[in-house]
């Protein structure tokens, strides 16, 4: 499944806050991002400020003389920058050959001197400057991971008979994720929006190995049926909760970019680190939605420690409370949207 966003970047500021916002979505370190658009579309502005968020120190120019530029970044070892503008179609598709093996990001500039058949796979990002209007048109599309479809997951609800309750809770998990990407797409932040959605409705996809029968994610009347087939999984993930059962499955079925946003969305005194904006959104989205409706973070932690505690209070409760806190201002410091 291809993801693809469009953006109005109405000055060089939203070009720069864009450029910085896909260093928080990368899921493969070796991968190829692929740049193009005529001169003047902002093609460098864009680069230049994806690099900077990567922890490149070092000054960023297009390497047009150079042909190719390399960088240390913080996040994802060693960045190549090629320039293809001085090179024939011909020659631009050789030269592109020699660095077929390098094991960190290529990105691609005036990768339109390569034919279609070549700018296969990877991130392809493309920058229009219309004359006579202020700002430029984004295209960003995402064909460098794995998504299932609704269909897919529809069918791993079925075989892992997942309750009604726990289905329409990951629905409900992935609409507001869906609403809150929407919020930061409309401030030039790139997300993988089908990617984000589809781990919202997998999440909790194997929410039942954390519980016994009678909890109240899981309906009071189970079908014998239906518990077997839970024991069975059970002893598929041993000693595995939930967050990292759903992480492996995922795996298991080929979508490892699905399973890093799963995995880090629990509510575990000591949470795994959050690095990607998909990862924090699906944490947050999971945090404001209690069964199936959207309510304030006060109003889930009252959910959470009257379910969870029979004192009325859990360590947990404050903890998860104070990390959704301050993920909310971390991803909307001017005020969440609802």
């Amino acid at each position: 499944m291809i993801d693809t966003l469009q953006y109005w970047l109405t000055d060089e500021q939203m070009t720069k806050t864009t450029g910085a916002s896909l260093a928080h979505t990368i899921y493969d370190a070796q991968c190829t991002i692929w740049l193009t658009g005529e001169l003047g579309a902002g093609k460098t502005t864009f680069l230049r400020s994806f690099l900077t968020e990567l922890g490149v120190a070092d000054p960023v120019t297009s390497p047009t003389f150079a042909l190719e530029q390399r960088y240390r970044t913080h996040q994802v070892g060693e960045l190549l920058h090629i320039d293809l503008y001085r090179l024939a179609p011909k020659e631009a598709e050789v030269f592109l050959r020699h660095s077929a093996d390098h094991r960190g990001i290529r990105c691609v500039e005036w990768a339109d001197r390569l034919p279609a058949s070549v700018r296969t796979d990877g991130i392809h990002i493309h920058l229009e400057d219309p004359p006579g209007r202020t700002g430029r048109s984004l295209t960003v599309t995402f064909e460098d991971l794995r998504i299932p479809t609704d269909a897919e997951i529809d069918v791993w609800r079925n075989d892992v008979c997942l309750p009604h309750m726990i289905c329409r809770h990951s629905d409900a998990v992935a609409a507001t994720a869906d609403r809150l990407a929407t919020a930061l797409t409309s401030r030039g932040k790139l997300i993988r929006q089908k990617a984000l959605h589809a781990a919202g409705r997998t999440h909790d996809l194997l929410r039942f190995v954390d519980f016994g029968i009678g909890a109240s994610h899981i309906e009071r009347e189970v079908n014998p049926e239906h518990e077997k087939r839970w024991e069975e999984i059970k002893a598929r993930y041993p000693r595995m909760r939930h967050e990292a059962a759903c992480s492996a499955f995922l795996e298991e079925e080929g979508f490892p970019a699905i399973a890093r946003m799963v995995k880090t969305h629990g509510l575990t005194l000591i949470s795994p680190e959050r690095i990607t904006i998909e990862q924090k959104l699906l944490y947050y989205a999971d945090k404001r939605v209690k069964l199936d409706e959207v309510v304030s973070l006060e109003e889930r932690l009252r959910d959470f420690t009257e379910r969870y505690s029979r004192k009325g209070f859990l360590e947990e409760s404050d903890a998860w409370y104070e990390e959704a806190r301050r993920t909310e201002k971390e991803l909307f410091p001017d005020g969440h949207p609802f």
